[in-house]
């Protein structure tokens, strides 16, 4: 894992293709009740207008039981909510899934500290869904 401090994210090295990672993801996901609300393929939209894009995907997803809280706290933080998780393959062929560290979001919006577990649990789906 690794994580840009400067700004906020999180890169997990995944084991699998994009694809698979994503799918992976959403199973995870959908086990647990969290709604999808978009997939978007930035790749396969490229290739549409014929441009050239190694894979990648994003994924939008959340809870509204658990994030309607956090931007009732902090409305700026609807900027960043529903969660997302991108699906990318770099140059060397390697397969990372990056998203927003939950408690950059915390310090980037100022949302009370004991909301942070409303979006921190996912952290434990993501590095599951690379492995």
């Amino acid at each position: 894992m690794s994580v840009n401090a400067q700004n906020g994210l999180i890169h997990l090295a995944s084991q699998h293709s994009v694809e698979e990672t994503m799918q992976r993801l959403e199973a995870l996901l959908s086990e647990r009740g969290v709604t999808i609300f978009a997939r978007i393929d930035h790749s396969g939209e490229a290739a549409k207008v014929g441009l050239a894009m190694r894979p990648t995907k994003l994924l939008i997803f959340g809870s509204p039981k658990s994030g309607t809280p956090l931007m009732q706290a902090a409305p700026s933080l609807a900027i960043d909510l529903p969660l997302k998780a991108l699906f990318w393959q770099d140059a060397e062929g390697k397969v990372w899934l990056t998203y927003n560290d939950p408690a950059y979001l915390q310090q980037r919006h100022s949302f009370p500290a004991q909301l942070l577990p409303n979006i921190a649990g996912v952290s434990a789906l993501l590095g599951k869904a690379v492995e």
